[in-house]
């Protein structure tokens, strides 16, 4: 827990989050559990010490040198998701920390390339990741999404497979899935290799985001932007484009950023190098998210707080960044209100203890 007086406020406070991998959410205890119930064998320990135990695994997580260090371990743990019921137990064990931490409404990622490779079928991906998502709504009172990711290791040809089953199942007509991203390595592959998949998509009036500017220069949400991305994901490295953050405020594009993937992946040394008053300063919407947070060491909530230990925001600045969360959540008018309405009493009961 953090030490800021605002703490009570921050755990209170209604939350959207906008940017988190349900595969990153897969902790080195599950791992364990997994591979046992489904029989698979981890990673034999005298070639990779970090599977010589959950403890051992777990330290390793806070020593990660780059994304692309980080990717290796967050794929090998997939390993672990065979059946329709794996799925659906990771998802529900993100969504129960989650409403701990007082998040209302849930954007999240999943991976489908990286199982298919494996032989998992698509549909047992997407049911079993669904289910945890009604499971959420019913049990929890969240509000969820489904955002289909693209990954930029692999090749587009995948990638198209994958978006043609996409279609197939008219999960976007059903509201199974609510959007396509893309994510994974980030400097290396072409910037534009979803370019006729993001085309497609936009025609069929589908939400697109994109991993970008994390790593790579503001070059890569540009051009994010100009294939019809609406939101970026990360995005830190905006600050260094004046002319780009001005189009980015002007439109009211949102950033998910993730203050404390930012510091494990090395992208920062701090939280306190993460643009958050520059943001607020240039009226860029943005959200504050956990990414992979069984590897990053903090669900929404320790993001919140590292933020606010860093860069001492007060009330009505955190008031700002939790109603452009909801205004640029990917959900009807009504469920808005709501969730605006949540957070202007919340708001209020603090600012008048505050006061007292």
């Amino acid at each position: 827990m953090c030490q800021s007086p605002l703490h009570d406020f921050l755990h209170g406070l209604p939350k959207c989050e906008h940017h988190v991998h349900l595969e990153g959410c897969l902790t080195p205890e599950l791992i364990f559990h997994l591979a046992s119930r489904n029989d698979i064998a981890l990673p034999n320990p005298a070639d990779n010490p970090a599977y010589a135990s959950i403890a051992a695994l777990t330290a390793r997580y806070e020593h990660f040198t780059s994304l692309d260090d980080f990717l290796a371990f967050y794929f090998e743990g997939m390993a672990v998701l065979r059946t329709e019921q794996d799925f659906t137990d990771l998802a529900w064990s993100y969504f129960q920390k989650a409403h701990a931490d007082g998040v209302h409404h849930a954007e999240v990622f999943f991976d489908p390339q990286v199982h298919q490779s494996r032989g998992v079928a698509y549909a047992t991906i997407v049911d079993g990741f669904s289910a945890g998502c009604k499971r959420a709504e019913t049990e929890l009172g969240l509000s969820t999404r489904l955002i289909l990711c693209f990954v930029r290791h692999l090749p587009v040809s995948s990638a198209k497979e994958v978006y043609e089953e996409f279609l197939a199942h008219k999960h976007f007509e059903s509201g199974v899935v609510h959007g396509l991203g893309w994510s994974s390595t980030e400097v290396g592959p072409p910037k534009d290799m979803f370019r006729e998949l993001y085309a497609s998509a936009a025609q069929k009036g589908v939400p697109l985001t994109a991993h970008a500017g994390e790593e790579g220069d503001p070059t890569y949400i540009s051009t994010a932007l100009e294939l019809g991305a609406t939101r970026i994901d990360h995005g830190i490295r905006l600050v260094e484009d004046p002319e780009l953050m001005q189009r980015v405020a002007r439109e009211g594009i949102l950033l998910t950023v993730c203050p404390l993937s930012n510091v494990r992946l090395r992208c920062v040394k701090s939280v306190e190098e993460v643009p958050i008053r520059k943001f607020l300063e240039a009226g860029v919407k943005f959200s504050i998210n956990s990414d992979d947070p069984a590897y990053f060491g903090g669900y929404i909530l320790d993001n919140y707080c590292a933020v606010q230990e860093a860069h001492q925001l007060s009330i009505l600045e955190w008031r700002i960044i939790a109603e452009n969360s909801v205004q640029q959540s990917w959900i009807p008018d009504e469920r808005k209100a709501e969730l605006l309405e949540r957070i202007e009493s919340h708001v209020k009961q603090h600012m008048v203890a505050a006061e007292a």
